[in-house]
């Protein structure tokens, strides 16, 4: 995954509010839990409900509001320690400062996001375009620990995700390095890439009106809305990386161990495996996101084919 270094950078695509400092307010997981998935903070027994509680959103479209309850107040934790308290926007002048052409990108991580969410942005326009639509672009946000959003507060513990009133993407980079240590995941850059074109995915499918078949009364399972909804948000993914050398800001199309980063991240966040790894055993009746081999499936088919067209999950079996 090499950015062409001439490549020019738009950062104002992305927000960097992690340096806002504490803001007023509370957030934190279910049942006085302050540990984010990231691992920081003092709750260290908690890890496995953290796990599973992200089990629902990860790689996912947080709805509006949170779990249809809206944005929640919480009291204080056990211990009397408070959740962290979520950042709000700051202006984004030091990615702007950092973050210039695709050589920035090559060696900065924030960089390298901001050239991804640049890259899929160029597709996506694109591909609108050739359609006769209209492509509106959505901002990343970058956060840490919890982050107010048109969905509510949220904390690291639901994982990257995108908030349909608000528009924009939500992401804790801390999320990547749990990837690999607690579920298994190999990592890398484009396994990055991979998460970020998921939730953009979402956004395709918050414009094209997609999102509306997941109504507010639809429950989880193997077949459910919800879970075709992420299956075609995963193969959009791969449909961006069949055509992301055209967008202008890769040297070169993705090599296989590129690839195999998507996919092992996509595996690793399978409903049946974060359940083995939660609860020791599967319930397909609770599934949200589909399975690892699903996940594989549906961006290998956006990636062999480069067409958005043949990410019809909602048809036949999955």
């Amino acid at each position: 995954m090499q950015f062409d270094d001439d490549a020019q950078l738009d950062p104002s695509q992305v927000e960097d509010v992690r340096a806002s400092g504490p803001q007023p307010g509370r957030g934190g997981m279910p049942g006085g839990c302050s540990l984010p998935i990231g691992g920081r903070g003092g709750c260290g027994g908690c890890l496995l409900l953290i796990l599973a509680v992200a089990a629902l959103f990860l790689f996912g479209i947080v709805p509006s509001p949170f779990s249809g309850q809206g944005p929640q107040e919480r009291g204080p934790q056990e211990g009397g320690q408070q959740p962290p308290a979520p950042t709000t926007a700051a202006p984004t002048g030091n990615l702007a400062a950092r973050c210039r052409t695709g050589a920035d990108a090559e060696q900065s991580e924030d960089c390298r996001i901001v050239g991804t969410v640049n890259s899929i942005q160029t597709y996506w326009r694109q591909a609108f375009q050739e359609r006769g639509k209209t492509y509106t672009p959505a901002k990343t946000v970058l956060f840490s620990n919890a982050v107010n959003t048109g969905c509510g507060t949220a904390d690291a513990a639901v994982g990257p995700f995108y908030c349909p009133a608000d528009r924009k993407v939500y992401l804790d980079l801390s999320f990547f390095n749990t990837l690999q240590r607690n579920f298994g995941a190999e990592g890398g850059p484009f396994a990055q890439a991979y998460v970020v074109a998921h939730e953009y995915g979402h956004h395709v499918q918050n414009l094209l009106g997609t999102m509306n078949r997941v109504g507010p009364n639809s429950r989880p399972g193997a077949e459910s809305p919800s879970v075709r909804l992420e299956l075609q948000a995963d193969c959009y993914a791969g449909v961006w990386a069949h055509n992301a050398v055209k967008t202008g800001f890769y040297r070169e199309p993705f090599s296989q161990a590129d690839i195999d980063q998507a996919l092992s991240a996509a595996s690793a966040v399978g409903d049946d495996s974060i359940q083995r790894r939660t609860q020791g055993r599967v319930t397909p009746d609770a599934f949200t996101h589909g399975t690892s081999q699903q996940r594989e499936k549906w961006f290998t088919v956006g990636y062999d084919s480069g067409d958005p067209k043949r990410c019809d999950t909602f048809s036949g079996g999955i």
